[in-house]
């Protein structure tokens, strides 16, 4: 049974474009039918091949964009239930909200943002939008997968309240009115910290696995030190240390959903909401981590950014990336006819729309399909080994 406050799709603001005929689908409601539009978007399936944290990974067990999502979803759909939430616009927003990252993850972006800037530069998330209002466009209706309002405004603001929005959000915007100064539904706010638990223990999983991240050091972090003391402590007798990380990881994302399950609770009842338009009038973020536990995620986060994601090797991996980006954007606006046949034929004639449109191509891109490219138009790509 959800809750007053939870997103109602019976209640939703609807979608831009009406859409007669949908009782022939299937008996699915308006979230339902987001998130098996997000499922069956090629967009969601490219994201099988595009930077978690590991660029092009040579190893077929390391995490890409698509099985984190599938994480997300699973952390997000579980705090939800908890809460009595709306589960299906929560795994929709799980499911989505990585879309837009181009190739090569955050150095991908960095390339592609330097690349743009005379033409308004480039955000992962609004990208996200554009991609789900504009590019993937399977309907022939009109462009876009023409999501509910709902969906939308919780992946514009899946961060916050968005003050200073890009061009790419304003242009989303200003088609379907977002009330972008406002806090999200909590379906979103759910996913926004899905996220962080996923990605602050999954790529411990990864960071272990690939020998970049030493357990003894990660174990001085209070947070991670005290449950692989716990774990240890049920297991004395385990002598596959590769089961007790994994048993490691297993207990450190349980104890974050606990906390945020716990410390929403008690946000929510402290707030009085009794609506969804209550929750976006609250002025502040319901859904979140204990104070306690942010320090903990903190320092956590800290660790990481010092020994994995700023890492020797992994900043390495990011300059060769941003470069081969760099490249191959550049090859692109200088001969346009080195695009593919359709980014030809749809190519604007001026800027800034025509740089906004060679990005969009790279954006899609997936991480082998950019270096192929590369290859094809720039030359042949010089990436450190093992990459």
């Amino acid at each position: 049974m959800t809750v007053p406050y939870a997103a109602d799709p019976a209640r939703s603001r609807g979608r831009l474009h009406r859409e007669p005929g949908g009782e022939t689908r299937g008996p699915r409601d308006a979230f339902q039918r987001d998130r098996d539009r997000i499922v069956h978007a090629i967009a969601f399936r490219r994201l099988r091949h595009k930077t978690q944290v590991f660029v092009a990974p040579d190893g077929d067990h390391f995490r890409v964009r698509l099985t984190h999502s599938l994480e997300v979803a699973q952390i997000g759909r579980t705090i939800a239930r908890a809460l009595g939430l709306n589960e299906d616009l929560t795994e929709a927003l799980c499911l989505a909200h990585d879309i837009g990252h181009p190739p090569f993850g955050h150095a991908g972006e960095d390339a592609l943002k330097a690349a743009t800037m005379h033409a308004g530069g480039f955000d992962h998330n609004a990208h996200t939008l554009r991609i789900l209002t504009k590019l993937e466009s399977p309907y022939p209706g009109w462009d876009g997968l023409n999501l509910t309002w709902d969906m939308l405004e919780g992946l514009a603001k899946h961060n916050g309240p968005v003050r200073h929005p890009t061009w790419a959000l304003r242009e989303a915007d200003a088609e379907f009115p977002l009330d972008l100064e406002s806090w999200p539904s909590l379906e979103a706010q759910i996913a926004a910290i899905a996220d962080d638990i996923a990605y602050d223990n999954h790529d411990i999983d990864d960071g272990l696995r690939a020998g970049l991240l030493d357990l003894d050091a990660l174990c001085t972090v209070d947070f991670v030190g005290a449950r692989w003391r716990a774990v240890t402590a049920r297991h004395p007798d385990c002598a596959k240390p590769d089961r007790l990380r994994r048993e490691l990881v297993r207990d450190q994302i349980g104890a974050m959903v606990n906390d945020v399950i716990e410390e929403s609770r008690k946000r929510i009842a402290e707030s009085g909401v009794a609506s969804v338009d209550e929750v976006r009038g609250a002025g502040r973020q319901l859904v979140g981590f204990s104070p306690a536990m942010e320090t903990d995620e903190r320092a956590l986060k800290r660790f990481m950014y010092a020994t994995l994601y700023h890492s020797e090797s992994q900043l390495e991996v990011a300059e060769a990336a941003r470069g081969l980006l760099t490249r191959l954007f550049a090859a692109y606006a200088a001969d346009p006819s080195l695009l593919s046949p359709h980014w030809q034929d749809t190519l604007p004639a001026e800027d800034p729309a025509r740089t906004r449109h060679i990005a969009d191509f790279i954006a899609g891109m997936t991480d082998r399909y950019a270096i192929a490219r590369h290859i094809d138009v720039v030359g042949p790509v010089a990436m450190p080994e093992g990459f």
